[in-house]
C-alpha cells in the first residue's frame, strides 16, 4: 500500500490536462460525425487508412489491432461489420494457418479514395489550420515522449 501523499496537479498542469482531454474528445466526436455522412466511423476510417497504406492493401489482424490500438476481439467485431459493408475481407495466411489477414476490397479502396479528401479538409478545419507551424512543431515535440512512453508499456 502506497502511503505517500498524492502529488496533485498544479493549476497549470490541471488546465493543460483538461484542455487536452476536451480537445481530444471534441475533435474525435466532430471527425466521427463528419465521417458518418459516408457511412463510416472514425474507427472504420482508421482501418481503411492502415490497409490502404500497407503492401497489397492487407495486414495481419494482430498487426492491425496493434496499429489501431484495439483488442483483437474488438477489431474482429469491427472487421465483421466492415465485411458486411464490403469494405474489407478476411483471408487466411498461407504460411500460418492460425493467422488471418484483413484485406481492403475494391469497394473499400474506392471508399477511402472518395472519403479521404473530405476527412483531410475536416482535420485541417478543426485542427491543423487553427495552429501555427511553431505550435504544430511544439505539439509534436510535446507528445512524442508521451507516445514513446506509452508504447513501451504495451
Amino acid at each position: 500500500m502506497n502511503t505517500e501523499e498524492p502529488r496533485w496537479l498544479s493549476p497549470l498542469e490541471q488546465r493543460a490536462w483538461r484542455t487536452h482531454l476536451a480537445a481530444h474528445k471534441l475533435l474525435e466526436h466532430r471527425l466521427d460525425r463528419e465521417l458518418q455522412v459516408f457511412g463510416l466511423s472514425l474507427n472504420d476510417y482508421e482501418i481503411l487508412v492502415n490497409l490502404s497504406e500497407s503492401p497489397g492493401h492487407r495486414m495481419r489482424m494482430s498487426d492491425l489491432a496493434d496499429a489501431t490500438i484495439q483488442s483483437r476481439s474488438r477489431l474482429s467485431h469491427q472487421i465483421s461489420r466492415m465485411e458486411a459493408a464490403d469494405l474489407v475481407s478476411r483471408e487466411t495466411c498461407s504460411d500460418d494457418r492460425r493467422g488471418t489477414f484483413a484485406v481492403l476490397t475494391e469497394h473499400g479502396w474506392e471508399t477511402i479514395q472518395k472519403v479521404a479528401p473530405h476527412h483531410v479538409a475536416n482535420v485541417r478545419e478543426h485542427f491543423i489550420d487553427l495552429l501555427t507551424d511553431d505550435q504544430l512543431h511544439e505539439l509534436e515535440a510535446s507528445y512524442a515522449p508521451v507516445v514513446e512512453h506509452l508504447k513501451s508499456l504495451r
